[in-house]
Parts: structure tokens; C-alpha cells; sequence
């Protein structure tokens, strides 16, 4: 089993419930000059049949740093995915250390277009590209 070595002290776990849980532990990076940077420690749980995180893991990290992101350009409001496209660049296997991050390509009223990779060490593991629908908050007119 492959293992990058990571300094735990520059990283946190993050409380999220719902089905990251089933995920996660996902991690936030404590390195002020690295401030959105997420990462997942994998392991045998996260494996297909053939000893590699499976593509399922590599989409849902994706997609919970890009709308982790997207909550955040949004000051906070609620985000949706729209869209999300998956490119999977190379392997993962259980036992590595992946690190994501996602940043804002373009911004409009009520859309953001959200650029993401997964890497590990310095090999890039997935990109994404998705669109986010700022959502209003839940129990305002016209839900």
C-alpha cells in the first residue's frame, strides 16, 4: 500500500454531515499561504476490485471541494451543481494521501463556473469543471 507522508499538525478535520461522512474524514489545510486546500486520506474502504480509489470517491471529493468553494464566492448563500464534468488523469490507490482544491473561473449574478483538481503528491489524479447555481436561502419568498 502506497503512502504519502503528511504532517498532520497542517491539516484539519473538517465537521460535515451528510454523505461525506460516509467519505471523509475530509481535511482543511491550517497553512495560511494554502488556505483552500482539502484533502481525503484514503484506504482500503475507498478501493475498487482492483486495489484503486474508486471514481465514485474521486467525483464526491470533487464535488464537496467545488461546492465548498462556490459557498464561499457566493458570500455564503447556498450553491447547487448544475453541471459537473469528471476527467479521471491517473491513478489513486488505497493508502494515498489526495489533496483538491477548486478556484472560481467566471462568476455571474446567479452562476458560478468552478475549476477543481485531486493530486496526489505531485502526480494530478482528476480535474473537474462544474457550474453552481446560487440558490436563495431555504424558507424565503417564492421556494
Amino acid at each position: 500500500m502506497q503512502q504519502t507522508e503528511v504532517n498532520p499538525a497542517n491539516w484539519r478535520e473538517l465537521k460535515i454531515d451528510g454523505f461525506m461522512t460516509l467519505v471523509g474524514p475530509l481535511l482543511r489545510s491550517t497553512n495560511p499561504e494554502e488556505p483552500r486546500l482539502y484533502a481525503l486520506q484514503t484506504g482500503d474502504a475507498h478501493k475498487n476490485l482492483i486495489g484503486l480509489v474508486h471514481g465514485g470517491v474521486l467525483t464526491s471529493l470533487l464535488d464537496q471541494v467545488i461546492a465548498m468553494t462556490a459557498w464561499q464566492a457566493a458570500d455564503r448563500r447556498p450553491t447547487v451543481t448544475i453541471q459537473m464534468d469528471t476527467r479521471f488523469l491517473g491513478p489513486a490507490r488505497a493508502g494515498d494521501f489526495l489533496m483538491a482544491g477548486a478556484r472560481v473561473r467566471q462568476a455571474t449574478r446567479s452562476l458560478l463556473f468552478v475549476d477543481a483538481e485531486i493530486t496526489c503528491a505531485d502526480r494530478l489524479i482528476a480535474s473537474a469543471t462544474a457550474i453552481m447555481k446560487i440558490s436563495k436561502p431555504t424558507g424565503t419568498p417564492n421556494d
